[in-house]
């Protein structure tokens, strides 16, 4: 027999069902409030966050460097300070360049490829006005930089190399070294337009002239050490070099410091009552032979072996070997 429902357990059923669906309506509204994240499969991020963290560390440290280097070359305040790192195209990185450029391919030994640093014509033109015993004014002059000009600027980018390459000395020793110079950034091709590149930007300011300077990192260039970009191995390696660096300047500084050198001709025991009895002209025997080597004290330890004698009017002792105590 079927069994009916009553007029209050169908408003129990009707209430269960809009609660129910109040819920999923909740839920899915919470969904579409969720930051939605572009992901291109094409041009995939090859290289973590994490190794972005460690090469904005890396050119950090060399924007320091460089303002102190660039400052003693130019003979006024350089100020260097690094913008961004960013992963993107080769074909965006060359896009972004002015026309004419002053754009230099450069290796970095022993990893395999070309790298690119781009300078604000601006920069490069401010360069040669300071080299030149100028105020460093900005110049916004539409044209190639000239024989002379390009000469002066690839002092102080040698200069830059080494900054660069000491920088890079905490993941591997490497040998940065110019392989071209180009004017027209469509000339450029170190890589496929679609391959991946590491771009960093520097900006530098210097008396009246600001300018940017870009370097440029294929991704197959980085990728032989890519795992050494690991914030452990950053931390590691910056851990030891430090410590080798604080002990060479500790030696350093060290050899500044004055010591006492004490040459020992003769040593012999007495009594406090000899001593108390000496008189002038007295006669001590000791138990050192006049064959003997002096032994000499640097701050109260025994170094080395010496044997006594004049230098000019002075007394002198002439070092014969190290001491073994």
């Amino acid at each position: 027999m079927a069994r009916f429902l009553s007029q209050e357990e169908i408003d129990a059923l009707l209430s269960t069902v809009g609660t129910a669906g109040g819920e999923t309506d909740v839920a899915n509204a919470r969904i579409d409030q969720r930051a939605a994240v572009v992901y291109d499969f094409k041009h995939p991020n090859r290289i973590s966050k994490d190794q972005i963290r460690t090469l904005e560390n890396i050119h950090d440290n060399f924007a320091g460097h460089l303002g102190s280097a660039l400052s003693g070359v130019l003979r006024a305040v350089v100020d260097v300070e690094l913008v961004s790192v960013d992963q993107v195209t080769y074909s965006e990185f060359f896009m972004s360049l002015a026309s004419p450029s002053c754009t230099y391919i450069f290796s970095m030994k022993p990893l395999e490829g070309s790298c690119v640093a781009d300078i604000s014509p601006v920069l490069a033109f401010g360069f040669v006005e300071r080299m030149f015993g100028g105020r460093g004014k900005s110049m916004e002059a539409d044209r190639e930089l000239t024989g002379i000009e390009l000469s002066v600027v690839d002092k102080i980018v040698a200069r830059a190399w080494r900054e660069l390459a000491g920088a890079w000395n905490r993941v591997i020793d490497v040998e940065i070294a110019t392989a071209g110079f180009e004017t027209t950034p469509q000339f450029i091709q170190i890589v496929p337009p679609g391959e991946s590149v590491i771009v960093t930007t520097l900006q530098l300011n210097v008396l009246e002239t600001s300018g940017i300077v870009k370097l440029c990192y294929p991704y197959i260039t980085l990728e032989p050490i890519i795992t050494k970009l690991l914030g452990q191995n950053w931390t590691d390696s910056s851990r030891i070099t430090s410590s080798e660096a604080d002990r060479q300047a500790i030696r350093e500084s060290l050899k500044e410091v004055e010591t006492d050198a004490v040459a020992i001709l003769a040593r012999t025991e007495i009594t406090v009552r000899d001593f108390l009895n000496i008189n002038v002209g007295d006669v001590l025997v000791t138990d050192t032979q006049s064959i003997e080597p002096s032994r000499i004290l640097i701050a109260g330890l025994g170094k080395f072996l010496a044997r006594p004698g004049m230098r000019g009017k002075h007394r002198a002792v002439e070092i014969l070997a190290t001491s073994i105590d």
